[in-house]
């Protein structure tokens, strides 16, 4: 049986299968057990499960990683949170000089089953220390697997299938996403890592999104519909590993590509897809591929500042329309980019 939920509720509905399903599994983070339940995903799960396996946790990131790290050392299955991506910054050295290197450097006979879920975007003028979208930092790590889904059911499978795999998983959540509904099937759900999603065939240009640019890119879609252009849609969902087949395909069969990321340009995971292109498909290619990324400067915080900050569907829809020659009349948007819509209240 399929229901529509919201993207919070799939991903509660993956972790109370996983706490119930294995004993081996808790959750932990900063906040878990508070009311607000980190955007509603943990709401009542401390009290289904019991405080020992789903345990708020002090703000000592590197250590509290540490204890994770051990315990999936020796069977359990954590699966560690924290509301702002920015904070894991402070847990690097164990994320990536520990959980990343013990499976290889004991020759597969160690392995790490760490899930640590990150929060990503903007809102409310979240700032320079709590937006930071540093998505392509983890997927530069070989031992790490990076996943970022955009739609619930793809959030409630690939989070299952994160806890179950038995080394490390970064699950990057947009907070823009949290109250996204759509279909989600009843029971246990799985996807495979490394396996992106055609969210939409076309047939004149490419647009790849990654976590909440998909969406920005679908709206595209539709802009370029209205105006006779047939854009496919392809949601990268992870990006370590990276699919390279579905790309490529996509890319032969359009000729264009135009890349949205949520992050920035330089070393970006918008580097590495256009990469891909120009070194595996440049035949099939009828112009130069393009990127929409952050500008390269620090999130502002300021509402003035961040109008202009992030890219939309606009600016997607104009790109592609550019690489067919075409002109392309911007779509009314909101009147304040920092706020998805009315119902998408702070703090958080």
């Amino acid at each position: 049986m399929t229901r529509d939920l919201r993207y919070a509720q799939a991903i509660r509905e993956a972790l109370d299968y996983c706490l119930a399903s294995d004993p081996s599994v808790y959750l932990m983070g900063l906040g878990v057990p508070d009311p607000k339940g980190v955007f509603g995903t943990t709401l009542g799960l401390q009290e289904k499960h019991g405080a020992a396996r789903v345990l708020d946790m002090p703000t000592a990131e590197n250590g509290m990683t540490g204890v994770a790290v051990g315990s999936a050392l020796v069977g359990m299955r954590p699966v560690m949170v924290h509301q702002r991506m920015d904070f894991a910054v402070l847990a690097m050295e164990q994320i990536v000089n520990q959980a990343a290197k013990w499976h290889y450097m004991f020759g597969a006979k160690a392995s790490v089953p760490l899930t640590i879920r990150l929060l990503i975007g903007r809102g409310w003028g979240q700032g320079t220390q709590h937006s930071q979208s540093l998505h392509s930092w983890f997927a530069h790590i070989p031992g790490l697997k990076v996943v970022m889904p955009a739609t619930p059911s793809d959030a409630k499978a690939l989070l299952i299938s994160s806890i179950e795999d038995d080394n490390p998983v970064i699950f990057i959540e947009h907070r823009w996403l949290h109250n996204v509904k759509g279909p989600v099937r009843e029971g246990p759900i799985r996807e495979p890592i490394g396996k992106a999603r055609v969210a939409r065939n076309g047939t004149d240009v490419t647009l790849v999104g990654v976590s909440y640019m998909t969406l920005e890119c679908l709206r595209a879609a539709d802009f370029l519909a209205e105006d006779g252009i047939s854009a496919e849609v392809i949601d990268l969902r992870s990006v370590r590993p990276l699919d390279r087949e579905t790309l490529l395909a996509s890319v032969r069969k359009t000729g264009r590509l135009v890349m949205a990321d949520t992050g920035w340009a330089l070393a970006g995971i918008s580097a590495e897809i256009l990469a891909l292109a120009t070194e595996h498909a440049f035949d099939a290619l009828k112009t130069a591929p393009i990127r929409l990324t952050l500008p390269d400067c620090p999130i502002p915080s300021t509402p003035g500042l961040a109008q202009y900050c992030y890219p939309h569907a606009n600016d997607i829809a104009a790109a592609a329309a550019r690489q067919l020659g075409r002109g392309f009349s911007p779509r009314p948007l909101p009147e304040k980019l920092d706020i998805p819509d009315a119902s998408f209240t702070g703090p958080f």
